[in-house]
């Protein structure tokens, strides 16, 4: 385990420690099963029991994990963090993303309704367990829109305007919860940047834009064509667009006074922020992890501002499927994010 070979005065830390022990507990109840066939419905309720009580367990995860780096960082530097968190939080992604899918399949399926009265499964739905087949980027911008605003006004009493623009009929597969969770600390970030730069009357433009082969180019005409985002060598572009996988590449653009030049070296250095240590939330109120939305864990309060495990938590949501996050800044005038996405294939 990777927590192991962290100095020993990190994984001493109370909330490190915390982590630690919660996985060796979820190692040791899911051994079993490694040799233990599922061969009856009973068995696998019984599994599925289990997975939903060690999700649960997991469900604080990264913002306890926050707090424990933020108080060890005398003892470990920012690159050992960040490369200890981008390994540990990619297979976190993949691991409750696994169980997740699995809870929520168990759940739709037809033998496990009540006995009594058995409720058809909705066939006009477009989800897959956790996976909308039918996502519309449009709506879930709108939806963080709602929820980014209501923090912005509370905390600055005003709250900036939004346009969407471009192809905002677009649909992918996707998890929506990646993205709102994506979405919203994208949001958050450009809201706060316009309203302390005191450029509210400035709209946020959102940019939708289809790949090819979810527009009216036929998918020979898409092969060989480059992205339209900046040069996958510059910073922050960790890749291109596969022209043949459905997909969308969503503009972020504020007028914000974009990002000081010292600061954007740092912009993916997890536990970097521009908040002060008194205005660093308390781990148990974040709304640091996409997945916990799933369950409807870890949604209570917010800031503006926080952990600093905003955009490179972000980006490894958007790369686990293939995607990227970029950033353009303009200092003194504003910034442009690009959050590109893959969807899972052909429905």
């Amino acid at each position: 385990m990777a927590l192991r070979n962290l100095p020993f005065i990190v994984v001493s830390n109370p909330y490190i420690a915390q982590i630690y022990n919660n996985y060796v507990h979820s190692f040791s109840t899911l051994l079993p099963y490694q040799e233990r066939r599922i061969t009856s419905l009973e068995e696998e309720v019984q599994f599925t029991e289990v997975m939903a009580d060690l999700v649960q367990t997991h469900s604080n995860t990264i913002p306890i994990l926050a707090r424990g780096f933020l108080e060890c960082r005398k003892y470990i530097s920012p690159l050992d963090v960040t490369r200890f968190l981008d390994e540990h939080l990619r297979a976190r992604i993949g691991t409750r993303l696994m169980a997740e899918q699995h809870i929520a399949l168990h759940l739709s399926s037809q033998p496990h309704n009540s006995g009594v009265s058995k409720q058809p499964q909705d066939s006009n739905s477009s989800y897959i367990g956790v996976i909308d087949t039918e996502l519309r980027p449009a709506e879930i911008i709108r939806h963080c829109e709602s929820f980014v605003s209501e923090i912005c006004e509370l905390k600055y009493g005003v709250r900036p305007t939004l346009v969407i623009n471009g192809q905002p009929e677009t649909r992918l597969a996707h998890v929506p919860t990646h993205l709102e969770y994506i979405l919203t600390e994208l949001l958050k970030n450009a809201f706060r940047a316009t309203v302390e730069s005191g450029r509210e009357r400035k709209p946020i433009e959102v940019t939708i834009a289809a790949s090819p082969s979810n527009s009216s180019r036929s998918s020979t005409e898409a092969i060989g064509k480059t992205s339209s985002l900046p040069d996958a060598a510059a910073p922050g572009f960790p890749l291109r667009s596969d022209p043949l996988i459905p997909g969308v590449t969503i503009r972020l653009r504020d007028h914000g006074g974009g990002i000081s030049p010292e600061n954007l070296l740092n912009i993916w250095s997890y536990s970097f922020t521009t908040f002060g240590d008194d205005e660093v939330p308390d781990p148990s109120n974040g709304n640091i992890d996409a997945l916990n939305a799933i369950s409807g864990a870890g949604a209570e309060g917010s800031s503006l501002a926080g952990l600093g495990y905003g955009l490179p938590l972000g980006r490894a949501y958007a790369e686990y499927f293939g995607g990227g996050i970029a950033v353009q800044s303009l200092w003194g005038w504003g910034t442009d994010v690009y959050l590109n996405l893959r969807g899972l294939g052909e429905t």
